[in-house]
């Protein structure tokens, strides 16, 4: 399984900007073929937000990706204060 871990500042007293994005997401993502979860995940008092997503296997993370990013980055376009990171992980999950 692959990870994707999406992080963004859009900066203090935008928490209802952030949870908008994450319920506007959250079904794209969850019909996409290879997805397993996703936790959402903030500190309101600085802005930082981010997205911790699951996926079965790369190419799904990827196609996933493809098909997201200019959604996410047309909702996130006059408030995001730096630009976006997105990192790729391998999941590990002990024995």
């Amino acid at each position: 399984m692959y990870a994707l871990l999406f992080t963004f500042k859009l900066g203090p007293n935008m928490r209802p900007a952030a949870e908008q994005i994450a319920d506007q997401s959250f079904p794209g993502y969850k019909s996409m073929k290879g997805f397993k979860s996703a936790t959402y995940i903030g500190d309101y008092e600085s802005g930082e937000y981010a997205a911790l997503s699951i996926w079965e296997s790369k190419e799904d993370l990827d196609a996933a990706t493809e098909i997201m990013r200019p959604k996410t980055e047309e909702a996130l376009a006059n408030i995001v204060k730096e630009p976006p990171v997105r990192k790729v992980y391998e999941v590990y999950e002990p024995k």
